[in-house]
């Protein structure tokens, strides 16, 4: 008997992963989870350095109808409390708290921007309309997370009336696919309004996705103990259940012809059915077809054609502070998640013609100048800072604070400066820049009151959790997507030309946060346990 032979196992410790192990546990089947590090959650993570904690990957957590029915589904205590947000322009600041915080928002843009009071109102008016879409798309628990064998109430109660409202909602959903930056140009002339509103979000967003954003500042919430503790729980549930996780393990082979993978250590493991939760493009590039049916080995490379030339979205760059300030300095200030705009100017060309013709003529410029263009890039940012100890303030020691400052970032940038032999000085320069600038326009109390700093960017994050150009929510908007990005088609989002292999996680579905990840994962589940 081969000790290594399974009825599925899952790549990928990620939340898509955790969810796929758990609900195959569940379900009886013998299944192993691989995860190359040495912990699982991937970008739902949390860790602690000198007694602070902070968490490496999202911030917070919306729900989305599916996060909580999955907990509940599984049996899974998780403790949480609401994750407030606040927004700032300059010296202005504004807290999120209902509906009615959007007359604030509307204030704070006019405030700025007097000249487009008629344009601000007509994108509210959008917003507004956008929230009642959003109502409808989250209005109830995911019934893919639901016993419908057993829970007629919530069949006939919940499901049967909400359908038609969903399938209504979906056809206005899908007509707002085009990037938010085209979007905005029909209808607000100010180039550094439509900045405010949009350069927070991965290039070419869709509409939807980007303007639904005052839905889910109202919907985040966070898990006492840092947004890891929901991986932590799911992988227990799942070892709990009997599935079993090898970590520091790394898939070096998958072998289609015979239902095979091999490892870092060389050890081969047999599958029944494989569930692959990690990068995309590292599947299609390491698994051998050259057996399969003619048909399934056409798909293939089709897919794999269509992927490899593909690229991930925006990636970001992320700064950890240690203060040595009590957490009440802060909370006067803002909310423990801020998405922060020091300049009402915005980033006009700076991240896109600007930043494209210095990457495409790199060995053109000099240090100066790419330091130059870093320190406009900095300036006119906008910036999502946490401060988790505002969530929970068990997560820092006393009287001290911990602050996570990031922004959006291009992964070739870094790359390029890496090759170019002063990565670790460009780093530098980044954190100097924008504890710099946070400090003279938000939070003054970091002068002289950091005491500790480290940093993610692109490059670390691709390292950690193997993302294709470093990316957190999968590929760019900025051509097509390769993969389905129409949530009407999500339970074939699954599917791979191989019949007994599926997939899950961030590069199945486009967009996916967490609860398309978890979404995925469970589908994936279901798939296998459907094709026994």
């Amino acid at each position: 008997m081969n000790d290594y032979k399974y009825d599925t196992i899952v790549v990928g410790g990620g939340i898509a992963g955790l969810t796929s192990t758990a609900y195959l546990a569940r379900a009886g089947e013998k299944v192993l989870l691989i995860e190359k590090n040495d912990k699982c959650g991937g970008l739902v993570n949390s860790f602690s350095r000198n007694g602070f904690q902070y968490d490496a990957g999202v911030r917070a957590l919306e729900d989305a109808g599916i996060i909580l029915p999955m907990l509940e589904n599984l049996g899974i205590k998780l403790e949480t409390v609401k994750s407030s947000v606040s927004v700032g322009i300059g010296k202005d600041i504004i807290h999120i708290k209902d509906r009615s915080s959007l007359n604030d928002y509307r204030k704070l843009l006019i405030k700025h921007y007097p000249e487009s009071e008629n344009e601000i109102d007509q994108i509210l008016k959008e917003i507004k309309t956008i929230m009642k879409h959003m109502d409808v798309l989250y209005g109830i628990e995911n019934p893919f997370f639901k016993d419908l064998k057993s829970d007629l109430n919530y069949i006939f109660k919940k499901l049967l009336p909400w359908l038609p409202k969903f399938i209504f909602t979906i056809g206005k959903i899908n007509r707002m696919n085009i990037p938010v930056e085209d979007h905005l140009k029909t209808i607000i002339k100010n180039d550094s309004l439509r900045d405010i509103i949009s350069q927070h979000f991965f290039k070419s967003t869709p509409t939807f996705f980007a303007l639904s954003y005052f839905s889910l500042y109202l919907d985040y919430f966070y898990p006492k103990g840092g947004v890891g503790k929901l991986a932590d729980v799911v992988k227990n549930k799942a070892l709990e259940l009997g599935g079993e996780i090898s970590l520091k393990t790394s898939v070096t082979k998958v072998n289609a012809n015979n239902n095979t993978l091999t490892d870092n250590k060389g050890i081969v493991y047999e599958y029944d059915q494989l569930i692959w939760a990690a990068d995309a493009k590292y599947f299609y590039n390491n698994t051998q077809i050259d057996l399969l049916k003619p048909k399934v080995k056409e798909q293939f490379e089709a897919t794999k054609s269509k992927l490899i030339s593909k690229r991930g979205s925006d990636s970001v760059f992320t700064l950890f502070l240690q203060v040595d300030e009590p957490l009440e300095s802060f909370k006067a200030i803002s909310s423990g998640h801020f998405f922060y705009t020091p300049s009402k100017k915005g980033l006009g060309e700076i991240y896109r013609s600007e930043l494209n013709h210095m990457l495409e003529n790199w060995n053109r410029f000099s240090k100066e100048q790419v330091l130059e263009w870093l320190d406009r890039y900095i300036s006119l940012n906008t910036f999502e800072i946490s401060i988790p100890g505002l969530k929970d303030p068990d997560l820092v020691p006393e009287n001290k604070s911990g602050v996570v400052i990031s922004f959006l970032s291009e992964y070739f940038l870094f790359k390029k400066v890496q090759d170019s032999g002063w990565y670790e000085e460009f780093i530098a320069e980044i954190e100097k820049r924008t504890i710099e600038l946070i400090t003279n326009s938000v939070y003054p109390m970091l002068k002289d009151k950091v005491i500790g700093k480290f940093t993610f960017t692109p490059l670390s994050i691709q390292n950690r959790v193997a993302s294709s150009e470093g990316s957190i929510i999968g590929w760019s908007f900025e051509s097509p997507v390769p993969v389905i990005n129409n949530i009407q088609k999500s339970a074939k989002s699954i599917l791979t030309p191989i019949p007994n292999i599926f997939q899950a996680g961030q590069w199945t579905y486009s967009p996916a946060g967490v609860p398309m990840s978890i979404l995925t994962g469970k589908l994936a589940a279901d798939a296998v346990l459907k094709n026994k």
